[in-house]
């Protein structure tokens, strides 16, 4: 007699969201094939009151398109929507309304600008099924800006911004304690990343990102900066003059990043889209799909500078080793700070 085949873990995907046009109904439809249930949180909190209707709703579609979707693209019952009247008071409240309300073995965090290619995510489930001791997944991003043919890179990204934790064990006891940075702890307290935790770098090496759109859409971009000045968290006090300067009109072309107290520099996406973004680019020029799209011209003239490309040469140069610098820092100090506390070990995650 044959082995029974070992069953895949089940995801419940967790999403919150506030204007997420024109991503959210393609975001769906990409985690549908892989989903147990996906729970979305549709709303805003207090400091997003600029971006969001009285009531604390999404000033686009978004809210629209879930009620749709969930009519009339969910025959397995799998889409949870979660909104209320008023206004949540910060997104660790927004994140643990979906974590409560999750079933699956595995809580895996998406964004609605964020996608994976099918494969990948596939290969991910695999693992998870091979390797049940695994407690959390991270990622590395594609950052795209200004449009789907260019990608934003920087020091930021290499040093600090490109860790995005999305994927935890979940099961009875389990909380989701903060969402900057995501945080999942076990029923004896215990952060999920100190256990069998695997890090972005590590996927990354296997050619499995996040395909991170947002920075694409001057509507998008324009929000997400007038929340940013408003949020209190946020050390950064320009960002709508980042946003008018940098990424409409591309006078900084060395800090295009939004976190732009860091050099960033762009660079030509030269792979493939995840299948869904294709949907909604082939949407987008067929008239069926209605959003403003940032001009081209001067992205290309940049991409084609000899100074440019020289300038993000150095640059890219330049990075590597100040990452060694910052990493060989950190380092010191947990073992510095190991030995005063009487420990020689150092702290995973």
């Amino acid at each position: 007699m044959s082995d029974s085949p070992i069953s895949q873990p089940r995801i419940s995907f967790g999403m919150i969201v506030l204007n997420g046009e024109p991503f959210i109904r393609y975001n769906l439809r990409a985690l549908y094939p892989f989903a147990h249930e996906i729970i979305v949180v549709e709303g805003a909190v207090d400091s997003a009151a600029a971006i969001a209707t009285k009531e604390g709703h999404s000033t686009d579609t978004t809210l629209q398109t879930l009620q749709d979707f969930k009519s009339n693209e969910d025959p397995e019952n799998k889409l949870t929507i979660v909104s209320r009247e008023g206004f949540w008071s910060e997104k660790d409240e927004q994140s643990q309304a979906y974590a409560k309300r999750a079933t699956g073995d595995y809580l895996w965090q998406i964004d609605a600008d964020e996608f994976y290619q099918p494969s990948d995510m596939q290969n991910i489930i695999d693992l998870l099924t091979s390797k049940p001791q695994i407690t959390a997944v991270s990622f590395q991003q594609l950052s795209f800006w200004g449009g789907f043919d260019y990608l934003s890179d920087g020091f930021y990204l290499h040093e600090v911004g490109n860790h995005f934790h999305r994927l935890f064990r979940w099961g009875p006891g389990f909380t989701y304690l903060t969402h900057r940075p995501p945080t999942v702890v076990n029923e004896d307290y215990i952060d999920l990343r100190q256990i069998n935790w695997i890090p972005g770098p590590i996927l990354a090496h296997q050619d499995i990102w996040v395909y991170h759109y947002s920075l694409v859409f001057p509507k998008q971009v324009m929000e997400k900066c007038r929340y940013y000045d408003a949020a209190d968290w946020v050390e950064r006090d320009a960002m709508q003059v980042w946003a008018n300067e940098t990424f409409m009109g591309l006078r900084h072309p060395f800090r295009v990043h939004n976190v732009y107290d860091h050099f960033s520099w762009l660079e030509r996406f030269k792979g493939q889209h995840p299948p869904q973004i294709v949907c909604l680019i082939e949407d987008m020029a067929s008239g069926a799909v209605a959003v403003e799209a940032r001009s081209r011209d001067d992205i290309e003239q940049l991409l084609r500078s000899p100074k440019y490309r020289l300038g993000r040469a150095c640059l890219k140069a330049i990075s590597p080793l100040r990452l060694a610098v910052i990493q060989i820092g950190r380092w010191v100090k947990r073992r510095l700070l190991g030995k005063r506390n009487g420990s020689d070990e150092d702290s995973a995650g």
